[in-house]
């Protein structure tokens, strides 16, 4: 039975466990948070509702976390409190260092909109091997301008296939000359007008929200378990790719049961280009 761990059970870490649980694609979810007794409420919450909406995935809460001993996939969510606080600086360091020790060659999702400093953190000081490491955020984003592309092609947002790079919010590049509907070219579908009403609200939908970051992070991490050949805008420790190294990024990436399996390096026109390129120089 795969299991797939969520240290911590606030509104992301939540909503993944939600999703996870709806698909019903997983063995066992269990949120790890120092709230021990509110994680296990919640997932007692989730487990209930699977009488309605027909799962039988299996949810736990804990606040042990040596639990993730043995998991398939750990998710780095938002810890659970009035304002569900993303973990990050020292304290997300330091919780990672203390349950890598826990999880082998497990990969790590990292579920929320500021873990991309975080992912970087793990990379340098941890040494973590950078396929383990996948920031989910970045399909958050594509999925909402999927959503937006589908409502001025007028279409289902399931036929838009596109991807996103560099670093949210104001440093994110969208190659449109490599995004279709329905498997034509977007370009030869919408016109300049309607590409330009995108574009301009695409810059408005960062940071999403909790729903659609844990939406992004269940799908992430069953594409994993699952060696799924769809690819998915995710940050990873970027490696030479663009002619740069040691910075977080997003690229579009296959994964497998190891974490990142390949990178996409799409073709950018020069003005794209240097738009990303000025964004994570920066």
């Amino acid at each position: 039975m795969k299991t797939v761990a969520i240290v911590g059970a606030g509104d992301i870490g939540g909503a993944t466990a939600q999703a996870l649980a709806a698909h019903d694609q997983i063995g066992r979810v269990l949120l790890v948070d120092a709230a021990g007794d509110a994680a296990a409420g919640k997932a007692l919450d989730i487990q209930q509702s699977g009488a309605v909406d027909g799962f039988h995935t299996s949810l736990q809460g804990t606040a042990d976390e040596s639990r993730v001993t043995g998991c398939s996939v750990c998710v780095i969510a938002d810890r659970m409190g009035s304002k569900s606080e993303e973990w990050r600086g020292d304290d997300g360091l330091a919780m990672l260092g203390r349950i890598a020790r826990y999880l082998g060659n497990t990969p790590i999702v990292f579920a929320g909109v500021s873990h991309v400093e975080l992912l970087g953190k793990t990379a340098l000081e941890l040494s973590l091997r950078r396929g383990r490491l996948i920031g989910a955020s970045p399909e958050a984003l594509v999925s909402s301008i999927r959503a937006i592309v589908a409502l001025e092609a007028r279409c289902s947002p399931r036929e838009v296939a596109l991807a996103v790079l560099g670093k949210p919010p104001d440093g994110f590049v969208v190659p449109w000359s490599e995004a279709s509907i329905g498997g034509y070219a977007l370009q030869r579908v919408v016109s300049q007008a309607q590409l330009a009403r995108i574009e301009a609200r695409a810059g408005h939908l960062w940071p999403p929200g909790p729903n659609t970051l844990g939406g992004a992070a269940a799908a992430v991490t069953e594409a994993i378990l699952s060696a799924s050949r769809r690819s998915f805008s995710v940050f990873t420790w970027l490696d030479g790719e663009f002619g740069v190294r040691h910075v977080v990024g997003a690229l579009p990436a296959q994964l497998s049961a190891d974490g990142i399996a390949d990178l996409w390096v799409p073709e950018l026109g020069p003005r794209e280009q240097v738009r990303l390129q000025t964004a994570l120089n920066a």
